[in-house]
């Protein structure tokens, strides 16, 4: 696994690229672990990726980020899944494979993941990721997907607060928080201290402007007594102008943090999306994981875990100014580079 790790850091997309780094890298590897029959062939690397198991291996990834969420306590976790394109085994009759992952907008870093099991979806995951989080004081954000009754009463019961999108999966939630919502949009007069919040952003010919409302939930609102916790809800609006054209969207939440203010939920919001640009984009760009073919077993799950654990360790290095996909490259060209991101430490 050492290999495996240092191998991706410096750009290894599979078991025979491992390999190859491996035995041109033979010396380094040796100063820290010991090879007495060589580098194993990319064979043997597969059939270890595929056999491992992934929560074992998922549980000691969470453990090893546990100072991480220490740290992120009032911070904003974001959690949402990805599916890997190429994880498919067709001639077994399996399905596309789903990471779920946890973000940590503060130290922008993976907390932790699960995948889905087979012909299974991110609900599933859920409660099984959570199972390895501290989120204890941490604003947890999960998309429509996620806005489960017993989601939200797991993250209430391990100390954390949700902030859960409502769409039409929850038609009776959804009926009720876009109706009270609506209703103090419209209203003319002042939402409250605290319960309104406005931000503007001009970039490259883009403007866009976000306009936020909370508002607290009694116990006469219809699903108060269904969610657990719930003390707020949440109404996002975007209005964005490129090029004279206008859009407008809205975003309708829960959450059961009492103190959160619209300035903050703004920025919650905002956060979450993160997860997609931090992480997902440069798994994807960085680290090709969308071309990555395997398949057997555990691996393609296995493998996912070592590039986050990459990500994290390329993300925190210290005195590097440059792209995590150039890092990945410096890393493979120096060994004093290599060593630096091995030995670099989550803030």
């Amino acid at each position: 696994m050492f290999l495996c790790l240092c191998a991706v850091v410096c750009g290894a997309t599979g078991p025979v690229s491992i390999e190859r780094f491996g035995n041109s890298r033979l010396r380094f590897l040796e100063r820290f672990v010991e090879f007495p029959a060589g580098i194993p062939s990319h064979d043997t690397i597969g059939r270890v990726l595929a056999k491992l198991d992934p929560e074992a291996l998922e549980q000691l990834f969470a453990r090893w980020m546990q100072g991480v969420a220490d740290a992120t306590k009032q911070g904003v976790v974001a959690i949402d899944g990805k599916v890997l394109r190429r994880a498919f085994d067709k001639a077994n009759g399996g399905a596309f494979l789903t990471m779920v992952s946890a973000w940590s907008t503060a130290n922008g870093v993976v907390l932790g993941q699960v995948g889905t099991a087979e012909g299974s979806n991110e609900i599933e995951a859920l409660p099984r990721l959570l199972d390895l989080l501290h989120i204890n004081g941490c604003l947890v954000t999960i998309d429509a997907a996620g806005c489960q009754t017993a989601i939200a009463a797991k993250i209430v019961d391990k100390g954390g607060d949700y902030l859960l999108a409502v769409r039409d999966n929850q038609p009776k939630l959804c009926d009720a928080v876009t109706k009270a919502l609506d209703d103090v949009r419209n209203d003319k007069r002042p939402p409250g201290r605290g319960r309104h919040a406005t931000s503007t952003e001009t970039n490259r010919g883009r403007e866009e402007t976000r306009k936020c409302w909370v508002l607290p939930v009694t116990d006469e609102f219809p699903e108060a007594a269904r969610w657990k916790g719930l003390a707020q809800i949440v109404l996002f609006e975007s209005q964005r102008i490129v090029k004279g054209k206008e859009t407008r969207g809205s975003r309708y939440f829960i959450t059961s943090r009492k103190s959160l203010t619209a300035k903050q939920a703004l920025a919650a919001v905002r956060g979450h999306w993160q997860i997609e640009n931090k992480l997902h984009w440069t798994l994807d760009v960085a680290f090709r994981e969308d071309e990555s073919r395997l398949r057997a077993d555990n691996a393609a799950e296995n493998f996912t875990v070592v590039r986050h654990v990459a990500l994290n360790l390329l993300r925190n290095v210290q005195g590097s100014k440059v792209g995590i996909k150039n890092r990945r490259l410096e890393a493979g060209w120096s060994e004093a580079f290599l060593l630096k991101v091995l030995s670099s430490h989550t803030n």
